[in-house]
């Protein structure tokens, strides 16, 4: 019984290293489609990775239960170094392995994550500033962009 168990997390941890691979690659995208100010594509991928994103939650969401089942099973802690203590060597070898791949996909995701993050701060930044730069100018009473004067009460004063 404990290795079908281990199968079914195992094979569910395997399910999200997979979609781990998708969620990366539709980040890089998103990555280039910033770097390149691409709206249109940052519009077309964002489905798409929120899509991709909640499968990882649900598969993710079933492991985390497939766990507890496990630990409840064996009467130890919920947590993967408690189950690991418990199963069978080659057992155990087999999920801290991929635990630990997990663990590694988990922090790449959230590292292209903060970098777009962060990209997407410096483009608000920059169209912030922009925008700043563009109301001052609009602003000046003598400048290029400065609001027109109405010469219609110079005409008027000229007629009278």
């Amino acid at each position: 019984m404990t290795k079908t168990d281990t199968k079914q997390l195992e094979k569910l941890w395997n399910a999200w290293l997979v979609k781990s691979d998708e969620v990366v690659a539709l980040l890089h995208q998103q990555t280039a489609a910033l770097t390149m100010r691409q709206v249109e594509r940052l519009e077309e991928l964002q489905p798409k990775l929120d899509r991709q994103m909640d499968e990882m939650t649900i598969i993710d969401t079933n492991a985390a239960t497939c766990a507890k089942g496990l630990a409840e099973e064996y009467g130890c802690e919920p947590n993967l170094r408690s189950l690991v203590t418990v199963l069978e060597k080659a057992d155990a070898q087999r999920v801290q392995a991929l635990a630990n791949k997990v663990i590694v996909a988990g922090r790449n995701i959230q590292r292209v994550i903060d970098k777009n993050k962060a990209l997407i701060e410096n483009e608000l930044e920059y169209v912030n500033g922009t925008l700043t730069v563009i109301v001052t100018e609009t602003q000046k009473a003598d400048g290029p962009y400065s609001p027109r004067r109405s010469q219609a009460n110079v005409l008027m004063n000229q007629a009278a």
